[in-house]
């Protein structure tokens, strides 16, 4: 399946979920090593007037699985993805429009993962996610463990 062709099933995965389609996400970016969410601050705002801490955490989730969902489409392999755990950071608030990018962790391999997957019919890895403050710095902070298994 080509990539824009995922991209949609991705998209539709989201929009199918009625907690998701309310936060109003959309796809920002995907080229291949990250996924890229933006969802409007207007829908997250908090009784502060910045973003909620549980929609950035569940944005990163989102990032995280949906980046983890694109590698496996991209090999080929049928699977259920889960996020097993995972550790978050609150680190400034963010009064502009919510963006959460994914991507592997550092001590993380994509060849072990889907090799695993394919031998054993399940699979762990981790995987990082940041929302930015519009001047670069970190609004939060994610680390997750996700694990797949295969589907028939």
């Amino acid at each position: 399946m080509d990539t824009e062709r995922a991209l949609e099933k991705l998209d539709a995965y989201y929009q199918a979920m009625p907690p998701v389609a309310a936060m109003h996400l959309r796809i920002d970016r995907y080229d291949g090593e990250r996924l890229r969410l933006h969802a409007p601050l207007a829908h997250h705002v908090n009784d502060k007037g910045c973003a909620f801490g549980g929609s950035l955490n569940s944005l990163m989730t989102l990032a995280a699985w949906g980046l983890v969902s694109m590698r496996l489409e991209a090999a080929g392999l049928r699977s259920d993805v889960y996020v097993a755990d995972n550790k978050v950071r609150y680190l400034a608030p963010l009064f502009a429009d919510l963006e959460a990018e994914a991507q592997l962790s550092p001590e993380a391999s994509w060849d072990d993962f889907v090799a695993g997957l394919r031998a054993k019919g399940r699979a762990r890895t981790h995987v990082n996610a940041q929302v930015r403050l519009p001047d670069g710095g970190v609004a939060a902070d994610f680390k997750a463990r996700f694990v797949a298994f295969a589907k028939g």
